[in-house]
């Protein structure tokens, strides 16, 4: 799946990668932390580009490509929601790899390996390479476009200043904007599907929901499998308007 694609071939997901993959927390300290160790120039929005289709391998390069076109997608898909309501869109920074712990940090708070995070202080998402690279060659390429979704909807949820009580309300609503982002973009042709992609998206929803034991009401807590999946695709469906962004 680059911006038009979808991996065939996957067998079913193996939740042991995975169930780390969002549980472990995505926006580091909390929606007002963060902050890159080395500051970077901003991000300018990409200009749009011909779609382009994965071809199916497993490649450090392919992983490489495929990040950058889900950035590249979402950057976008909000541009266009935003000048859609007369609002002037600011792409996320940047998007940073890293490999170590404490090589990246978030709001002086060390980010830990096997992570994936939006930091609103410096308005950047990290993610931990070889944890991501081990998912992408686990699941598929078409969760790296969630992945990528889900971090890069905590940004617009900043700049739409959109804040909540509990953490459980942040992220499910994240979840909702970028099955939103993803839906959107396969309607109007920015983004094609292949056999097996849906499901990819939604045994992979299932593998990082939380603990059925864990309270809603706990500090990180992002919805059980069922709640994650519902809210995913019910903004795959329905679009941004299902996602209580009004």
């Amino acid at each position: 799946m680059g911006d038009r694609a979808g991996r065939q071939g996957r067998g079913p997901i193996v939740g042991l990668v995975v169930a780390a993959l969002v549980a472990a927390g995505c926006m580091a300290g909390g929606v007002d932390q963060g902050g890159p160790q080395q500051p970077a120039p901003p991000r300018s929005a990409q200009p749009e580009s011909q779609t382009t289709r994965a071809d199916g391998t497993t490649s450090v390069a392919e992983f490489k490509q495929d990040i950058e076109d889900a950035v590249r997608l979402a950057e976008r898909y909000w541009a266009q929601q935003f000048r859609a309501s007369g609002q002037r869109f600011t792409p996320i920074r940047r998007v940073v790899a890293y490999s170590r712990e404490g090589e990246v940090a978030c709001a002086g708070q060390a980010l830990p390996r096997n992570n994936a995070v939006y930091c609103s202080a410096g308005d950047f998402i990290a993610y931990d390479v070889n944890w991501s690279v081990a998912a992408f060659r686990q699941i598929g390429d078409a969760f790296l476009f969630y992945l990528l979704g889900h971090e890069y909807a905590h940004g617009m949820q900043v700049r739409l200043g959109i804040r909540y009580n509990f953490t459980i309300q942040q992220e499910l609503q994240a979840d909702c904007m970028a099955g939103a982002y993803l839906g959107d973009s396969v309607r109007s042709g920015a983004l094609e599907l292949e056999d097996g992609d849906l499901e990819e998206f939604r045994e992979g929803l299932l593998a990082v929901g939380d603990d059925p034991d864990q309270p809603w009401f706990a500090e990180g807590s992002h919805g059980t499998a069922e709640q994650r999946s519902d809210s995913f695709f019910r903004g795959y469906e329905k679009s941004l308007g299902a996602c209580g962004l009004g």
